[in-house]
């Protein structure tokens, strides 16, 4: 079950907006290896804006995957890919499907 999320905003500098999308298809791996990350999405929502939209299935599964290698890596290299900084949003969590899981 999932009770807590993330939703960061990105907006790309111009002319690294491909760059942008790599670095986050780059980074699915490393969410992979995060055990309380059930659910990750890398979405583009316009030309250079994009955002990462996560769920967790506590409080503690989010504040592990805010100290953990992606968001160092976003840190890393925001100043050289985005226009302005993340917009972050810490979420709850109403209702869900997941796979494998009954909705509720």
């Amino acid at each position: 079950m999932v009770t807590t999320g993330l939703m960061v905003r990105l907006e790309a500098i111009a002319g690294k907006e491909q760059e942008l999308a790599s670095f986050l298809v780059d980074a699915l791996p490393l969410v992979e290896d995060e055990p309380e990350t059930v659910a990750w999405f890398a979405i583009r929502t316009g030309e250079s804006t994009f955002a990462i939209v996560d769920f967790f299935p506590d409080q503690a599964g989010r504040r592990v995957h805010l100290e953990g290698p992606v968001a160092a890596a976003l840190s890393q290299r925001a100043s050289e890919l985005l226009a302005e900084p993340p917009t972050l949003e810490h979420v709850d969590v109403l209702a869900a499907k997941l796979p494998g899981q009954s909705a509720g």
